[in-house]
């Protein structure tokens, strides 16, 4: 890691659901949380808690020197809604297999 830079990642005990124009895309009570300097908190649910059969994959790709390269995914009307680390870099391997969203509701079950 760089300098001040870090990035930790812990098994979340909250329950995240994620909801775009009525319809729940994702909803996890096993959550990985991820804790970026300068960056919010997110949350990576497992892919099997996403309904993927809603989002079409993006042409949009990222690269964070941390994490590794992104791939996105989309709504009509809502484009890179979502992405995900196919191949991330082996200090946040833990993500792999994982989705994140911009928006998600979260509720304490601890």
């Amino acid at each position: 890691m760089v300098q001040g830079h870090t990035i930790t990642i812990e098994q979340g005990r909250v329950r995240v659901r994620v909801v775009h124009a009525g319809r729940v895309l994702a909803e996890s009570d096993r959550p990985l949380v991820l804790r970026e300097t300068g960056c919010p908190v997110r949350y990576y649910i497992p892919a099997q808690d996403v309904r993927t059969d809603l989002l079409t994959p993006s042409d949009t790709h990222t690269h964070c020197p941390f994490k590794g390269t992104a791939s996105y995914w989309s709504l009509p009307g809502a484009p890179d809604l979502v992405w995900a680390y196919p191949d991330p870099e082996p200090d946040v391997a833990a993500i792999r297999d994982h989705l994140c969203f911009y928006d998600t509701e979260v509720a304490d079950v601890s």
